[in-house]
């Protein structure tokens, strides 16, 4: 592991460093997953495909639903404790998110068991995938490894965090060589999937565990009073990034499920693969917001403003660029990337992957604008217009989805365009109000 004196001494540096070093993991894990996804593609075919899209679609928005993103609650509190040095409050803090990832899980599994034994025909679900689709579910929710990833990402440690990430690619692609050579199946490759997912999240309590054993600790699980104590405001900034979180999640899965129920499973599998080259096409967005994010909450607690400002429209002027080369490979090689993915069938799908991909160019220039208003108290302006963003969607989805999976893209593109703009002025506004050369916003000062 690299001593700290080696690391990156400006924000900016820091944040393209732990970007490289997540773009490196994914960069490894993106060439299997293209691999497995023509596994999948051509196995599976374009209704097989659909089904499996559709039940990991629900799996995701489930996870928007019951998963609580406590990764954020971690790293915006636990940067003042790793900055005082108080591990026992920053163990309680990643405890008690443990907790709340566990009680998430457990409301999770009540709500896929209604929906898959209550409301699968909705999804347009053959009857045999209801219960592996149900125990998927239920693995996928217990896999959420929001709480120790937050304990990485607080401690910046994203180098070891690529290690455990790269398991999933890996562990999905070897699986998926055996399930096609020996029983390829839609239950085989779910039970592969959720297998991987359940490994990735024990060896990252492990990690976490190693990199800040006297913060992760057992004993620190029954003090949640105390940590609410140690951490205030916590419940509102919990209760409100959860909403946005989900809003997010639902956004990106919502349209899936919709093309799905309405259209039918042939049109959710070309969804499906298009949402999925657009995401690799822009993961460069992802990851950095991992890293603006944790970047942005050390300098709540040792930073000046004027640092702040810099940092944020260094951030999106990156990220914007990056956000125009996804756009044009879409247009360019879309429907080459498709076909050569899962064959002639999916490449009609090159006409959805253009405003998925315009979608994803405006997630990725908006990388800064919630990062700047969680860190300033203002996480109420995301969630609104987070809102807003979700809601200008439906509206398009609701009135193109005649025309098909292509109508329900161009209203997730339409609506991603509304967020861009409305939480792009909320921060930019939010920017301009920030005074002086004090910290942005002082280290809470915590009892013995």
């Amino acid at each position: 592991m690299p001593a700290d004196r080696d690391k990156p001494s400006s924000p900016l540096a820091r944040i393209l460093a732990n970007t490289a070093w997540l773009m490196g993991g994914k960069g490894f894990g993106a060439i299997c997953s293209i691999v497995y996804l023509a596994i999948l593609t051509r196995t599976l075919g374009l209704k097989g495909f659909g089904h499996f899209s559709l039940i990991f679609g629900t799996a995701q928005a489930l996870i928007a639903i019951a998963g609580f993103q406590t990764w954020r609650v971690v790293v915006r509190y636990g940067a003042a404790h790793i900055h005082d040095k108080q591990w026992a409050a920053f163990g309680r803090l990643g405890m008690f998110a443990g907790v709340l990832d566990a009680m998430g899980a457990a409301l999770g599994c009540v709500i896929a068991a209604v929906v898959f034994f209550a409301f699968a025909h909705l999804l347009d679900l053959n009857e045999s995938y209801i219960v592996p689709g149900f125990l998927f579910c239920c693995a996928q929710l217990w896999a959420l490894v929001s709480a120790p990833t937050g304990i990485v990402r607080a401690l910046n440690k994203f180098q070891m965090a690529v290690y455990v990430e790269a398991v999933v690619p890996m562990g999905r692609l070897v699986g998926a060589v055996a399930v096609w050579l020996l029983a390829p199946s839609v239950g085989w490759f779910l039970f592969v999937w959720a297998l991987v997912d359940l490994l990735e999240a024990a060896l990252y309590w492990m990690m976490a565990r190693r990199l800040a054993p006297e913060s992760v600790q057992w004993r620190y699980l029954k003090d949640y009073r105390r940590t609410l104590e140690e951490n205030p405001g916590l419940w509102h900034f919990f209760w409100v990034t959860f909403a946005g979180s989900t809003i997010d999640a639902l956004t990106k899965n919502g349209p899936l499920l919709v093309v799905g129920g309405v259209i039918g499973t042939r049109a959710a599998g070309l969804y499906r693969l298009a949402s999925q080259l657009s995401q690799a096409l822009s993961k460069f967005s992802t990851m950095l917001t991992r890293s603006v994010y944790a970047e942005v909450s050390r300098m709540r607690v040792a930073s000046t403003m004027q640092e702040f400002r810099r940092l944020a429209v260094q951030t999106s002027l990156i990220a914007g660029a990056g956000g125009i080369v996804v756009v044009l490979v879409a247009l360019l090689a879309g429907r080459w990337l498709l076909g050569l993915i899962g064959g002639e069938d999916f490449e009609g799908g090159a006409a959805i992957l253009v405003p998925l991909a315009i979608a994803a160019s405006f997630d990725l220039a908006s990388v800064a604008f919630e990062p700047v208003l969680h860190s300033t108290g203002k996480a109420q302006h995301s969630l609104t217009a987070r809102l807003i963003g979700l809601a200008v969607m439906a509206v398009v989805v609701g009135t193109l989805l005649h025309f098909g999976a292509i109508g329900a893209a161009w209203g997730v593109a339409i609506g991603s365009a509304a967020l861009y703009v409305v939480m792009g002025a909320m921060a930019f506004a939010t920017l301009r109000k920030l005074q002086g050369e004090e910290p942005l916003q002082p280290a809470p000062q915590h009892g013995a």
